[in-house]
């Protein structure tokens, strides 16, 4: 069994109405897969995080060091990628890139084997997760308070146990928001904030200081991820906890936040942190520091697949009667190749999404989707 392909899918929609977090603006929404064939027809799938296009120029240079490979040497592979980039890029690009393959070499394992890939990580120890709705950044064109408050109590009707509302565009308007989306969704359902490093230091202090009494289940991304110590002095001079990590890389980019504590809940984000093979280590690093894992998750249908596969086989800490199981995040953005380009979509019932249990990724692309979605270069 040999690699003999890898190709990059690049998928592209232009939004009706532009959306913004605290730190990025979205006009278009865009994604690349990565398609990794074997001599024997065996397909694997993967999903790189962030910019689809520079991903995907990565991904194009990590593959003239696959082909002719066993797609099984998972562990070599990945340590031979890292290595032929490190010197240049210990992080970003060369790492979410990496991903991308790694997760598709691990959906080619599982179908050699016949198994789910959380079979192979090391078992399941659930067959469905509970989902978060993720959303509410700001639109064009509306008033932002009223349009957060009817956006999550829509999540709540429909079942989701907590939602994520995207702040950092001022604090005296994200109180407002954050009050309205309390009375919206009421008091029995879970409500975090996201502030996508759009706050320094002092503002994030004062918000969590004042958004304290709205019952916050953490505080994401208060500030800029290169500034540990701000994070830490977030973290020790206000109550809400701490949430943080889709952008600290691999093991190496979570070492110093882990063994510092800079975060309470660490979020890697298996498509943008190294995939399968680097998850799992950045896990038995947060249990080892007695830190809270929930995975960032923003992409299509393989991003969510692979999320759930990890999420399947990711182990309580601590052990006891009834542990604590991981929570999914689900993106409710606007986005119509989310679902499509899967032929049985990942959706939730309820506020609960069942994980697949077909070998690999447990999922099947639709490539009618991916030719009707494709970048169309002018």
């Amino acid at each position: 069994m040999k690699i003999e392909t890898v190709r990059t899918h690049i998928l592209d929609f232009k939004l009706g109405t532009a959306f913004e977090s605290a730190s990025m603006r979205f006009d278009r929404r865009q994604h690349v897969l990565v398609e990794i064939v074997c001599d024997d027809g065996t397909t694997g799938w993967g999903e790189c995080l962030g910019p689809a296009q520079a991903n995907a120029a990565v991904v194009r240079t990590y593959a003239k060091w696959l082909i002719g490979r066993n797609p099984l040497d998972t562990e070599i592979l990945w340590l031979e990628l890292y290595n032929a980039l490190r010197d240049q890029g210990q992080r970003g690009l060369t790492v979410t890139a990496l991903s991308g393959i790694d997760i598709a070499l691990w959906d080619i394992k599982g179908k050699r084997f016949g198994v789910p890939v959380s079979v192979l990580l090391g078992g399941r120890m659930r067959e469905s997760v509970k989902a978060y709705a993720t959303g509410s950044f700001r639109r064009d064109g509306v008033d932002r308070v009223a349009d957060v408050a009817t956006e999550t109590a829509r999540y709540a009707k429909e079942g989701f146990h907590a939602v994520k509302i995207k702040i950092g565009f001022g604090v005296a308007e994200d109180l407002k928001v954050i009050a309205a989306v309390r009375e919206a969704i009421g008091p029995e359902r879970g409500l975090m904030i996201d502030a996508n490093h759009g706050y320094d230091a002092l503002e994030a202090i004062e918000l969590g200081n004042k958004a304290a009494k709205y019952d916050i289940g953490w505080f994401e991304e208060p500030v800029v991820p290169e500034q540990l110590d701000a994070y830490r002095a977030v973290r020790a001079r206000q109550p809400i906890p701490v949430a943080g990590g889709e952008t600290w890389h691999g093991r190496y980019g979570m070492k110093e936040p882990l063994e510092t504590r800079v975060v309470d809940i660490i979020q890697p984000d298996i498509c943008g942190t190294g995939g399968f093979t680097e998850m799992r280590r950045i896990a038995d690093m947060a249990s080892l520091h007695g830190v809270r894992l929930v995975p960032h998750v923003w992409g299509t249908a393989v991003q969510i697949a692979a999320s759930l596969q990890f999420m399947a086989a990711q182990l309580p800490n601590p052990v006891r009667p009834q542990p604590l199981s991981p929570i999914l995040e689900f993106d409710r953005t606007e986005n119509p190749f989310r679902q499509a380009v899967v032929t049985k979509p990942l959706e939730h019932v309820g506020g609960v999404v069942a994980i697949p249990d077909g070998p690999g990724l447990g999922i099947e692309i639709d490539r009618a989707a991916l030719e009707k979605y494709a970048l169309k270069e002018d």
